[in-house]
């Protein structure tokens, strides 16, 4: 097991899940890592755990660098059980009495996963805790993405631990960002932002703003999961930043599921028809593409177009899934419109625009629906669709 020095008396000791395909509904096709830090100094410190199921994996780790006993408290950067399913082992071998620093949230949320009775010590927002010859600073940062999640800087090293923000989902023996390059892992930490922080990309825009007004300096950005950013660690806060504003582009999203290939047949046809008009298009069958990759492409789309067939008076359940899991996620600045093929009764259209209502979407058309196979005039009218959305679209550059 390889231990990292990612600075001077600072390792990498967190464990690596290859094998890992869905986190919560977010598929890991590449895994995923889980990020803990250990600071030698006067006083040692580790910084999160990892999985209750890579426990040994950091401890094989540790050993390599000091005793376990010799660590003399941990932090607890977020309470999420990827980062603190390990901790009451990690507390039991390296001496229970020892504090766990946490925030005021981390506090409750600590004493609620585990009956144990380790010694939970909650930290002030801008309070700071001496290791020896370094200090660490804690920021609370709320809701990114979990009411107890706090950052940990440390002034010495300028150096950022960052919890989940500016993660990835990625599993790989490479560390740091210049090892394995942006146009490689920027798409996973854009798909991560999509699917976990979209919802709070106000909250971000506030912390970056706070950041900046504090003047704190960046050498190194290091997040619990993937990669560490060493070359250019405001280049991930910048994206944040980008990705955060959600300003619409000339780009738009047909997501749809088809039954006997009647809505299918729509959504080229629309397709067709916003690439007449210069639109970029993303053409996405839902059994075909999973929910998080869908979002991951939602995200910079200015138009989101949602084709369901009927089923039993109902839209289909692939596209009711699809709109629980974006509403969920709050996405701004969208144009939207509906359509899709029926037997007898045809309520999806109905129901996919109430959605896309409800989202705040700018819903352009009541829909498109055909009964049966699409006819001349039902594929005029997906082409007057396709114009139309194109319209609401902001100009090309």
């Amino acid at each position: 097991m390889r231990v990292i020095e990612v600075a001077p008396g600072i390792f990498w000791v967190g464990a690596i899940d290859w094998n890992i395909r869905d986190f919560h509904g977010y598929s890991t096709d590449q895994g995923t890592s889980y990020n803990a830090f250990l600071i030698l100094d006067d006083k040692i410190t580790l910084i999160d755990t990892v999985k209750k199921t890579k426990t040994e994996e950091m401890f094989e780790r540790i050993r390599q660098i000091v005793d376990p006993k010799d660590i003399h408290q941990v932090i607890s950067l977020h309470t999420e059980m990827d980062h603190s399913g390990a901790l009451p082992l990690t507390m039991h071998r390296i001496g229970r009495d020892k504090p766990v620093y946490c925030s005021q949230m981390g506090l409750r949320n600590l004493k609620s996963h585990f009956k144990d009775d380790l010694n939970l010590i909650p930290v002030e927002n801008g309070g700071s805790l001496s290791l020896g010859k370094r200090t660490l600073t804690f920021l609370e940062t709320r809701m990114l993405h979990w009411p107890d999640s706090m950052f940990a800087y440390l002034p010495q090293d300028e150096i950022l631990f960052s919890s989940d923000a500016f993660g990835q989902h990625y599993a790989g023996l490479e560390r740091f960002d210049d090892e394995i390059g942006l146009d490689v892992i920027l798409p996973y930490a854009r798909k991560y932002y999509a699917n976990i922080l979209l919802p709070f990309s106000g909250l971000v825009l506030g912390l970056v703003k706070k950041v900046q007004e504090l003047g704190l300096k960046f050498r190194m950005v290091l997040p619990d999961h993937g990669i560490l950013w060493r070359r250019d660690p405001l280049s991930i806060i910048g994206k944040y930043v980008e990705w955060a504003e959600q300003k619409p582009t000339r780009k738009a999203v047909v997501v749809y599921d088809t039954m006997w290939h009647s809505t299918e047949t729509m959504a080229d046809a629309l397709a067709d028809a916003l690439g007449e008009e210069g639109v970029r298009v993303k053409l996405m069958h839902l059994r075909s593409c999973h929910r998080s990759d869908v979002i991951t492409e939602i995200h910079d789309a200015g138009a989101v177009l949602v084709g369901s067939p009927t089923i039993n008076n109902q839209m289909f359940p692939t596209v009711a899934d699809m709109l629980c899991y974006m509403k969920g996620l709050k996405p701004l600045n969208k144009v939207g419109a509906a359509f899709g093929s029926y037997g007898w009764s045809g309520e999806a259209v109905k129901y996919v625009n109430a959605e896309l209502t409800a989202m705040k979407f700018n819903v352009v058309s009541p829909g498109v629906r055909s009964p049966f196979v699409p006819e001349d005039d039902i594929m005029r009218a997906m082409a007057d669709l396709g114009r139309m959305v194109a319209s609401a679209l902001p100009p090309a550059p």
